[in-house]
């Protein structure tokens, strides 16, 4: 059960409302309490007014889980915080195309264990990045995606 104060930021997803849940997940998984910072991102990210917000913003929220550094078999309510993130990320990679959304949603395949929508998310963030940057260190990050699955 998600604490009251994130069920009612997330209720009206204004921008204020977005950065106040994030620090109140990210509070959350300080304080010792992971596993439920994870109901908390995704209980975020299934809101249906989450995908209101600015991409950038989105992409924020969507980041701090992601692309975070972690050890070992991941968790169930990490596996489904991932699995609450793919509708908006499938929307993000829909209208704007940009690579690291590709990215971002490839990690999410990954981890739920999809690895060919994995493989095909980083190969077309790849495509993508290549012809806007490929020095990047996003293209470099991507080629190693790809060659690791």
């Amino acid at each position: 059960m998600l604490p009251l104060a994130i069920r009612d930021m997330v209720a009206a997803m204004s921008k204020e409302a977005l950065v106040a849940a994030v620090k109140q997940v990210m509070a959350q998984s300080r304080a010792g309490d992971v596993e439920g910072s994870y109901d908390g991102y995704a209980k975020l990210y299934g809101m249906a007014d989450f995908s209101a917000n600015k991409p950038e913003d989105q992409r924020q929220a969507l980041k701090l889980l992601i692309l975070a550094k972690r050890q070992g078999q991941p968790s169930a309510k990490l596996v489904e915080a991932h699995r609450a993130a793919i509708p908006a990320l499938t929307e993000l990679v829909s209208t704007l195309e940009e690579p690291e959304d590709y990215e971002m949603l490839g990690l999410c395949h990954l981890l739920i264990g999809n690895e060919q929508a994995a493989s095909n998310m980083f190969r077309q963030g790849l495509t993508l990045e290549r012809a806007k940057n490929p020095a990047s260190d996003l293209c470099g990050r991507l080629m190693t995606r790809v060659a690791a699955i």
